[in-house]
């Protein structure tokens, strides 16, 4: 019995593995375009590709070539004698910039010296001319620090002072937010006095008659002097007493209701001891009454 051999018929070669990448062969094989080639060919074949072959073309690019390392030569030449020069100047300018800021700072200096002088002068004038009521006088004044039983009342931001809607500070002007505005330190401030507050401080500024609370921004001023929050009010007087007046006033309900509107936070309590420091800068006035006759109608105020 005879046995069949196996099929051994031809099949077609395989596939080319970048058959399919005809394009990248192209692109490949073509480097250069057929215009750029033929040009490249033609300038061959005329002589004219490479370097200059006339001694006249030798000669002009040997110049240029001569001109080019002139000028980088002398460039680093330049710069090698100003750099010297460049450093000294600027030695120089930070020597001046620091004795000026020492000049400077001599100055502010003196300005300090100068401002204790005069308010020292001024305390003591207050408490010569004031007479038996020397030294209260003084303290009113803010012309002594202060220390005696009274409240400690802090006032801060809300944590989200992006908060909005309708509230007590409608008609102030400013945007209902959780941010404490000047406004509203002023109404704090006149419930304390309002309340019995003998001597009153903002984060250890001393206020007086003569005080401002004011805005630049969204920063609170008193007596141009910025504030960051929180707030720390002190108050010199019967501590008890004056947290319970201030509570009731309407300062005091005012603060409440930003506290409930727009969770600005607080809290007040009395102190057993609380310390304020005297004012930083005073400004002394005199009034003398009018004249009889003067011709002005005597109307018993005083001027400044």
């Amino acid at each position: 019995m005879s046995q069949q051999s196996p099929d051994r018929s031809t099949s077609s070669p395989p596939a080319r593995p970048d058959a399919s990448m005809s394009l990248l062969n192209n692109v490949m094989d073509h480097s250069l375009d057929d215009g750029y080639a033929e040009a490249s060919a033609r300038r061959r074949a005329d002589g004219s590709a490479g370097l200059p072959r006339t001694l006249k073309s030798k000669l002009g690019l040997a110049a240029g070539l001569v001109v080019a390392a002139l000028v980088v030569t002398l460039g680093a030449a330049e710069a090698r004698i100003s750099a010297p020069v460049v450093a000294k100047e600027r030695e120089e300018l930070i020597d001046r910039i620091d004795a000026e800021t020492r000049a400077a700072d001599t100055l502010e200096s003196d300005v300090d010296e100068l401002r204790s002088d005069v308010s020292e002068r001024q305390r003591k004038a207050l408490e010569q001319h004031g007479g038996d009521q020397g030294q209260l006088v003084a303290l009113l004044a803010g012309a002594t620090p202060v220390e005696g039983p009274g409240v400690k009342l802090i006032v801060d931001d809300a944590k989200n002072t992006d908060q909005g809607g309708g509230g007590p500070r409608e008609s102030t002007g400013f945007a209902d937010t959780g941010r404490v505005r000047d406004r509203d330190m002023q109404r704090v401030v006149n419930g304390l006095w309002e309340s019995g507050a003998e001597a009153i401080a903002i984060n250890g500024q001393r206020l007086t008659a003569l005080s401002a609370i004011r805005a630049a921004g969204d920063a609170i001023l008193v007596d141009n002097r910025p504030l960051v929050p929180p707030y720390t009010v002190l108050a010199v007087g019967d501590g008890k007493k004056l947290v319970t007046a201030f509570q009731d006033s309407a300062d005091g309900q005012y603060l409440q209701a930003l506290k409930e509107s727009f969770d600005i936070r607080t809290s007040i309590s009395d102190q057993a001891e609380v310390r304020l420091p005297a004012a930083p800068s005073l400004i002394v006035r005199t009034a003398e009454p009018k004249a009889a006759g003067s011709g002005a109608a005597d109307t018993g105020k005083g001027t400044s």
